[in-house]
């Protein structure tokens, strides 16, 4: 903790007076949230250490959503996930094979009938990276030449509010539960008339640790004057590792929003748990089943992002987290006794060796691409 505090003060100091930086270490220090992973994972790897034993297999957990690639918890395709889904329930999205020609790509782009700004994502990512909002062909090639590897094509979703819902569904049951909704909110600045976009991405509250990121991204528009007023969004990913803000929303839950899902999960029958990140008009039309639209799905390895609202003590996170795993070991069990096999130690080994190298790739990758 001492040395990633240090980090934070090197890593600052040149653009933030020595007072923010002090107070800024102190919200480090002082909320879990903040730590390096290992910090709060440790205790929480308990229960799930638990459940690998009493189940007498350490992929206990790729049974919860059988048809995914081990079960969603890690190296899950996008597309793969796609198709578990009704198809008007999530955005416009072709695949994208690797070494595909740019002749090839625009004849796909014209025959889905996509316009301009599209979103590109890898079928196989992790954490937001890579995901890109692209305006023009000339982007979309360069993305194609630089990433060897399948990609999907996706409409733009401009809905105003994203959310974080976290269901699970026993099987046999006609009817889930949600456990949690979180708001998302990405990160963007509003002009006054006079700053440079550079000087208020450096004002921000939540671009220190991915401000290097975001001059890269937004080198052209640096020295540019945001107009008064104007909102100049920052990140397209609304992941907590690239500065998204989470509030807890769970007390819009009621029986509509769960219908909503209960009936998403039905469709292929095998979507048991997880959590949905969607991007809707308004909370009260995605209860009425309508302006929404999936943008992922995140099965066995999905956290509730509705434990990350400031000020959530470490205990109450970690129950709600101990809670959805015990719904995850109880429907894991019951797909096994119906005959659904468990992955293989060795496979697993494999997998998450694979899975690993691509996650490193794509971490180069996202700050040259």
């Amino acid at each position: 903790m001492v040395s990633f505090l240090f980090f934070e003060l090197v890593a600052s100091y040149k653009r933030q007076s020595l007072l923010s930086i002090v107070r800024k270490s102190l919200d480090y220090a002082l909320c879990w949230e903040h730590w390096p992973l290992p910090f709060y994972q440790f205790p929480m790897s308990v229960v799930w250490l638990w459940y690998c034993i009493k189940s007498r297999n350490a992929w206990f957990f790729t049974t919860a959503n059988p048809s995914l690639t081990f079960g969603g918890f890690e190296g899950e395709g996008k597309w793969e996930m796609y198709q578990q889904l009704p198809p008007d329930t999530y955005p416009k999205t072709v695949l994208i094979p690797p070494n595909t020609s740019g002749e090839q790509l625009e004849t796909l782009f014209e025959q889905w009938a996509f316009q301009y700004p599209v979103a590109v994502k890898p079928d196989i990512g992790m954490k937001g990276l890579l995901v890109r909002k692209i305006d023009n062909a000339a982007q979309l090639m360069r993305y194609n030449e630089q990433y060897n590897a399948a990609f999907l094509i996706q409409e733009w979703i401009d809905l105003p509010v994203e959310l974080g819902v976290f269901y699970f569904r026993y099987p046999g049951k006609t009817q889930g539960r949600i456990s949690g909704v979180s708001s998302k909110e990405l990160v963007h600045v509003y002009g006054n008339g006079h700053a440079t976009l550079l000087e208020l991405m450096e004002c921000h509250p939540r671009t220190g640790n991915i401000l290097n990121d975001l001059i890269r991204k937004h080198a052209f528009n640096l020295n540019k004057t945001i107009p008064l007023g104007q909102k100049y969004q920052l990140t397209v990913a609304a992941n907590r590792g690239q500065g998204t803000k989470m509030e807890d929303m769970s007390h819009e839950i009621d029986a509509a929003m769960t219908g909503v899902l209960d009936r998403i999960s039905l469709y292929s029958g095998q979507l048991y748990w997880g959590r949905f990140d969607i991007k809707c008009a308004s909370i009260e039309d995605f209860k009425q089943g309508k302006n929404f639209k999936i943008l992922e799905f995140n099965g066995a390895g999905a956290a509730p992002s509705h434990i990350y609202q400031a000020g959530l003590s470490f205990g109450s996170a970690w129950a709600e987290v101990a809670m959805n795993w015990r719904a995850l070991y109880e429907i894991s069990q019951i797909n096994h006794k119906k005959g659904i096999a468990w992955w293989s130690f060795c496979d697993g080994i494999r997998f998450l060796y694979t899975s690993s190298k691509h996650f490193k790739q794509l971490k180069k990758l996202e700050n040259e691409l």
